[in-house]
């Protein structure tokens, strides 16, 4: 499997010298084509500024963060991104908001391209009846499929997702999990998953990467040994039962540690 985003020694502190905060500590690791990949840890760790580094919106302080070889240089169209506060324009309509990318330079399309592209990630989307609606008429689960539309409407090879579902009930929050699954199938993405959720992580990855409390730095990287596709009837597996245990331990461990740091830096 060729790999396509690489932590090489990457390191980010924040603020002056005297002051310096360690947030990463000389991580490495890679994300092969097309495979899905969860980063979990405690609050606070690191998981979203690793994102926020493929992503191109912040540097490492030290090392590289290479997509394909070369080192990210700033944001860029191969790459969607999905946050969970939906992110979605509350200004323009379902239709609107999944056209918004094809008409930015890096990725414009033609009036009848847009509307065919639009068409086709509503019906999978199960937006088509929603077309002319606006976010605010939308349930949560709603909006967040419509951001998933729209981030993959502009054709990204990478989908970089930070707590997409955090802000949904458990059963939309399934029926999401399931519907990324279906859609991945069919599109074929290489994904990096920030998530709290050891269930999530286990269910949707083909490896789970755990960090530690800050500065964070890798606990463990677990492979999922379950293939593609998924039904909810893995939760029920044996394996799938011990390995929630194992990973809810190691992150459960290293809350401990965080609360330790915490402790002797007030006591």
């Amino acid at each position: 499997m060729t790999d396509r985003i690489v932590f090489e020694d990457v390191s980010v502190a924040f603020g002056p010298p005297e002051r310096r905060l360690q947030v990463v500590d000389n991580v490495s690791y890679a994300i092969g084509d097309g495979e899905f990949v969860s980063v979990i840890g405690p609050s606070g760790c690191g998981k979203t500024t690793m994102l926020n580094m493929v992503a191109g919106f912040m540097k490492p302080s030290a090392g590289r963060v290479l997509l394909d070889g070369r080192p990210v240089a700033g944001p860029g169209p191969d790459r969607g991104v999905i946050f969970q506060e939906y992110g979605v324009f509350p200004w323009l309509t379902v239709r609107q908001n999944i056209e918004f990318g094809l008409k930015l330079r890096a990725n414009r399309r033609d009036a009848a391209r847009r509307a065919e592209i639009s068409d086709r990630y509503m019906r999978l989307m199960g937006l088509e009846d929603f077309a002319d609606a606006w976010p605010r008429m939308l349930s949560g689960g709603m909006r967040q499929r419509l951001a998933l539309a729209r981030a993959y409407a502009v054709e990204p090879q990478f989908l970089l997702m930070d707590e997409p579902f955090g802000a949904l009930d458990a059963q939309t929050r399934s029926a999401m999990q399931n519907l990324l699954l279906e859609v991945l199938r069919t599109e074929g993405k290489t994904v990096m998953l920030i998530t709290h959720s050891v269930e999530e992580a286990l269910y949707l990855s083909a490896r789970v990467v755990v960090m530690t409390a800050r500065p964070t730095r890798i606990r463990e990287i677990v492979e999922v040994p379950f293939g593609y596709p998924r039904a909810e009837a893995l939760h029920e597996q044996p394996e799938f039962g011990r390995l929630r245990s194992h990973l809810r331990d190691l992150v459960m461990q290293e809350y401990a540690a965080q609360a330790r740091q915490r402790f002797a830096v007030t006591d």
